[in-house]
């Protein structure tokens, strides 16, 4: 049986409870400190009986300071289990290219060489292709030995979706046509053009980042917050309050300023 789907203005998070979901971070570490502190001043002078704070993904590869990021963000799931933290494809491939080295893989081609330097190692890559292999093989053994088994704990812990309300919350976004619970982790961190271009509602409003957009994309069926802090110096969130939705943003020096 199809179930009905839902409109973003007809949209409610769960009563009492107040939802924050931040988009990708990529190594933005004052952004993200930037927007907690938002938050936690929110919270603060407008008390709300619970909240979530929802991280959406992407949390290493392009900024400057993924390992930063990283600890930050176990650092606050210990302090208070609402910080919850979701799977992206750039965390998903930090870990396999820390299992597997792979030369002209995810890490190696988008990012991964800033997120090496952020664990104080150098991953180069040579001219000839045993040169560049041989030169990631060595680059690899020592991020190994850099990468706190904290660090790849907190990665292999991350779950691929959570839904709250009427809202469901996931890196990429969803396959249409596939019941939420029977979504598969390839397409939660992956999926780009189907589900962006599906015009009818979902069974939830799917908050996503993964596509990078000059501005929060608010639609019918889906909110979109990746606004490529790691290049434009704005971090963005959906917050959620009842029937109520924000866009909240944060902003510092981008690499074109």
């Amino acid at each position: 049986m199809t179930r009905p789907g839902i409109h973003f203005l007809d949209a409610r998070g769960p009563q009492g409870m107040r939802l924050y979901a931040i988009g990708d971070v990529h190594g933005r570490l004052d952004l993200l400190s930037a927007m907690h502190r938002r938050i936690e001043s929110e919270i603060e002078h407008k008390p709300t009986a619970d909240w979530r704070v929802i991280h959406l993904g992407d949390y290493a590869d392009r900024g400057p300071d993924s390992r930063g990021v990283i600890d930050f963000l176990i650092e606050a799931r210990k302090r208070d289990p609402r910080h919850l933290m979701l799977a992206g494809n750039h965390d998903i491939g930090f870990l396999d290219f820390l299992d597997t080295p792979d030369p002209d893989g995810l890490f190696m081609r988008f990012g991964g060489v800033q997120t090496a330097q952020s664990y104080g190692v150098s991953l180069t890559a040579d001219a000839s292709w045993f040169g560049k292999a041989e030169s990631v093989r060595q680059g690899h053994a020592a991020l190994v030995e850099a990468v706190p088994q904290s660090h790849i704990d907190f990665l292999q812990s991350l779950a691929f979706s959570v839904t709250f309300g009427d809202f469901f919350f996931c890196h990429a976004g969803i396959r249409p046509g596939i019941p939420l619970e029977q979504q598969s982790p390839q397409d939660l961190i992956w999926i780009r053009e189907i589900f962006h271009d599906h015009p009818g509602l979902y069974e939830k409003i799917v908050v996503h980042g993964h596509t990078p957009v000059p501005e929060a994309e608010v639609m019918a069926n889906r909110v979109n917050v990746d606004t490529l802090a790691w290049h434009s110096g704005k971090l963005t969130a959906l917050a959620i309050d009842g029937a109520d939705k924000r866009i909240l943003t944060v902003t510092g020096e981008g690499e074109g300023s």
